[in-house]
């Protein structure tokens, strides 16, 4: 008998994943924070990953553009080497200072955690080409396709480049979803297939996470 596809997953087993690698109270706080302002934090699913992947790494260097209250923030530098540096980049200034609390109440030294307040595609320009292990988007989803160009020039080879929000509520699956964020994420899922120099991966954790590494 020719092999098949596994049925989909359950809600039930997706959820168990999902809150596999659970969170502590600090955590909680800053998705707390965050409802409180407006911002979609990343998934634990997707956090847990993001830790895994910089200790697997063992980064000392991660850009992160979408900073949030500090979630996916405070998942990466866990998993970062105790020397490492987190540069995060977001456009509101007042979210930026509610990351930095999440990170104090962390224990998290103020010096491993470089924050500049600036739309991602005028700051990730000044970044210095091919000196960081990780770059983590999680900014305006039209602009996806740009930072990846940017991610190429910044990450060092076996670096990594992550996308949140790869399924987007689960509009990039359905081609008949036309409007400008999802075609964005579509269009960028497709250059990072195409990229003769990245290695691809298409994760289901929260709302998707697309990882790319560089040859």
């Amino acid at each position: 008998m020719p092999s098949t596809p596994t049925d989909p997953i359950s809600p039930t087993s997706w959820s168990y994943a999902e809150t596999f690698v659970g969170e502590d109270d600090v955590l909680a706080a800053a998705r707390a924070r965050a409802a409180e302002v407006g911002v979609v934090a990343v998934g634990s699913g997707a956090g847990a990953t993001l830790r895994f992947l910089a200790s697997a790494l063992e980064a000392r260097s991660v850009v992160e553009i979408g900073t949030g209250t500090g979630v996916s923030g405070l998942w990466l530098l866990r998993g970062m080497r105790p020397d490492g540096v987190l540069t995060t980049v977001d456009v509101e200034a007042e979210h930026q200072r509610l990351a930095r609390e999440t990170f104090a109440e962390a224990g998290i030294a103020p010096q491993r955690v470089r924050t500049i307040a600036g739309a991602g595609l005028d700051v990730l320009p000044r970044l210095t080409d091919s000196h960081y292990d990780i770059v983590f988007a999680d900014g305006d989803k039209t602009e996806y396709g740009a930072y990846l160009a940017e991610a190429l020039r910044l990450l060092r080879p076996g670096g990594v480049v992550a996308f949140d929000n790869a399924l987007w509520h689960d509009r990039v699956a359905d081609p008949a979803q036309r409007d400008a964020e999802t075609v964005a994420i579509r269009d960028l899922g497709r250059q990072v297939l195409e990229h003769d120099g990245l290695v691809p991966l298409l994760l289901p954790v929260g709302d998707g996470l697309l990882l790319a590494q560089m040859l």
